[in-house]
């Protein structure tokens, strides 16, 4: 795990850690997932995708998260690191957070899929018909 906090949300934030990311795996290919975030799709950003042919960004669809399973581990840490926790300040909660990244990457493994592509592509499908009908029903 990988892992920076940052003030803000800037593209320039973004491209710094995505360089630091990328730098140990130079020369393989890096595919990338991504939320639609407007700091990942900045004019630097693609920029600098267009000089590094080997990393390719995937964007999950609006409203998808949970196909990023970035959001699993999120998740984690939330649950064993972040909440309830008492922070004096927030240097002490970005030191909380590099702590535990520090800690898991010890016993780091990844995690799998247990649903089927089939299983995922039907509830992406089930969902968008129920938002469509919901959208059909609140238009009445």
């Amino acid at each position: 795990m990988i892992g920076d906090c940052y003030p803000r949300r800037t593209g320039a934030d973004f491209l710094t850690f995505v360089r630091r990311a990328v730098k140990p795996h130079a020369g393989k290919q890096i595919h990338v997932v991504l939320d639609n975030l407007s700091t990942h799709d900045t004019p630097a950003v693609k920029a600098w995708l267009a000089k590094h042919p080997n990393v390719t960004f995937h964007f999950t669809p609006v409203g998808s998260s949970w196909l990023n399973q970035i959001e699993t581990w999120f998740s984690i840490i939330t649950r064993q690191a972040i909440r309830r926790g008492t922070f004096s300040s927030v240097n002490a909660l970005v030191f909380a957070v590099h702590d535990y990244i520090t800690h898991w990457n010890t016993d780091a493994a990844p995690f799998a899929w247990t649903a089927t592509a089939d299983e995922i592509l039907a509830k992406v499908a089930w969902v968008q018909t129920s938002v469509k009908k919901l959208v059909d029903n609140n238009a009445k």
